[in-house]
């Protein structure tokens, strides 16, 4: 069962102001959130095997292949300003 005491101590640990009214919602909506969890460890889980996704699926990979590779000549033509085997930028201050 929670607590307002509770509440107040993780909304410190938090770093959060709450008002009278806001540690009262939450105790009651924490609480609720807590029911709803042991009424969940009440279902018998034997045999069942646990799945990190509902739906059986498996990646479909390819091998990577070199398609197309650019000159340096090629890239450095798409450049507006070069320096040697370098880009040219503007400097910054």
């Amino acid at each position: 069962m929670i607590t307002t005491k509770d509440v107040e101590h993780v909304a410190k640990l938090a770093r959060l102001e709450l008002t009278e009214e806001e540690k009262e919602m939450f105790t009651h909506q924490l609480g609720d959130v807590l029911a709803h969890v042991e009424k969940m460890n009440e279902v018998d889980t034997a045999g069942v095997e646990p799945m990190n996704h509902p739906i059986d699926f498996v990646n479909v990979m390819r091998e990577d292949e070199k398609i197309y590779e650019n000159t340096r000549e090629e890239l450095m033509s798409n450049a507006p300003d070069v320096e040697g085997e370098f880009f040219k930028v503007p400097k910054i201050n």
